[in-house]
């Protein structure tokens, strides 16, 4: 960047205070922030120690100093909010999903592109340095013509049957909970890294806990559990979106995948994790161990370890500490703001995650969606514009 860009977050949950924090971070600067009221907003304002009080998202959009706006809310409000800031010449960082339909994704897709301004959506795991490590030598032949892809992507935020979230109504957040929320990273860092199109699913979801408390409660990383103390039992409400999902994917080329979800998976914290399987060789990621990638030959096998003085110019780019010094979420999100802002600065940074991708991963929603309630193979659809995967 050659300049510090004046952004604000609407939404101040965990998400968005990470949202903040990486503002901040790359050199931007955090001229507010939107809370889901007045109170809460001047009261969050003053805890990030941010200039300028916001009194709601209007005023935001009223501001002609405020060049970004990263929406942070419940993914209800995610279409609204978006396309009134692209209406307003913002550039817009929209939490995931871009929106619950694929319709209306496609749609904040194409007014960004027609206004000239940058969409983008945080799939961050595209920028763990050894990701991008793998994703190079796909690029230069290292693996071969895939055998299969294959992988899971596991929590266990949920596991308690009193955990309270915005994201259990589908009203707020949507017809998919664990697979729009975990398994569209999923999809998106095998698609990118594998160089790959999955066409068509035939998918499984399940809900564990039929009931759980009625409320809004928190996002991921802090959900409510039970009631405060001093009040009387919460009354219960039937659960309308998975807790659980398997799908069998099968790419363009015919190349098989398979993919677990679950939000309630004791133990598993964050486990996003893959393997590519070619005829020449195949590579593991584990986003929970995401200093090393494995790497399989049919003569044996090595760990590769992240090195900035070692590997492909993009992970030596992203590798900000020295071996043996971890990275991990927080400086893939640092990264990808970064790297919208040079794009926002006329830049072309390589893999940023942009409302194609977001518009891509409703329809992979909607895929699997489809195929649950169908029971059968159902076709991802296609997006109207050209998409390229490279």
């Amino acid at each position: 960047m050659s300049r510090s860009p004046r952004a604000v977050v609407v939404g101040a949950g965990m998400i968005g205070a990470v949202h903040a924090a990486a503002v901040r971070a790359v050199g931007g600067t955090l001229r507010g922030v939107v809370a889901s009221t007045p109170e809460r907003s001047a009261r969050v304002a003053k805890e990030w120690d941010v200039p300028t009080r916001y009194p709601d998202f209007e005023a935001v959009l009223a501001d002609d100093s405020v060049e970004v706006v990263h929406i942070c809310t419940p993914n209800a409000h995610h279409v609204r909010q978006t396309e009134a800031a692209l209406a307003a010449g913002k550039h817009v960082i929209c939490e995931k999903p871009l929106a619950t339909s694929a319709a209306d994704a496609e749609r904040l897709h194409r007014l960004a592109d027609r206004a000239g301004l940058v969409l983008a959506v945080p799939f961050v795991y595209r920028y763990h340095p050894l990701v991008r490590e793998i994703r190079d030598r796909r690029l230069n032949g290292e693996f071969g013509a895939w055998q299969l892809v294959h992988g899971s992507y596991l929590q266990d935020w949920m596991l308690s049957e009193s955990t309270v979230s915005w994201r259990v109504d589908p009203d707020a957040g949507g017809p998919s909970r664990a697979f729009a929320d975990i398994g569209s990273h999923w999809c998106d860092l095998v698609e990118w890294v594998a160089g790959v199109r999955f066409t068509e699913v035939t998918a499984r979801v399940g809900t564990t806990i039929a009931t759980r408390p009625a409320g809004t409660g928190a996002g991921f990383g802090a959900a409510g559990q039970g009631a405060p103390a001093g009040e009387g039992p919460v009354p219960r409400v039937p659960v309308r979106t998975e807790d659980v999902a398997t799908v069998l994917l099968r790419t363009a080329d015919g190349v098989l995948g398979t993919l677990t979800v679950s939000q309630v998976s004791a133990g598993r914290k964050n486990r996003l994790w893959f393997e590519l399987d070619g005829a020449s060789g195949s590579a593991v990621f584990d986003q929970e161990n995401p200093e090393t990638a494995w790497l399989g030959a049919q003569d044996g096998a090595r760990v590769l370890v992240r090195d900035p003085n070692h590997g492909s110019p993009e992970q030596r780019r992203l590798s900000r500490l020295p071996a043996g010094h971890a990275q991990g979420y927080a400086d893939c999100f640092n990264a990808f703001v970064a790297d919208t802002y040079a794009a926002i600065d006329g830049g072309a940074p390589e893999g940023l995650p942009t409302g194609a991708d977001g518009a891509r991963s409703a329809r992979l929603v909607e895929a699997v969606l489809r195929s649950a309630a169908s029971l059968t193979w159902t076709n991802v659809e296609t997006a109207t514009s050209q998409e390229t995967i490279v």
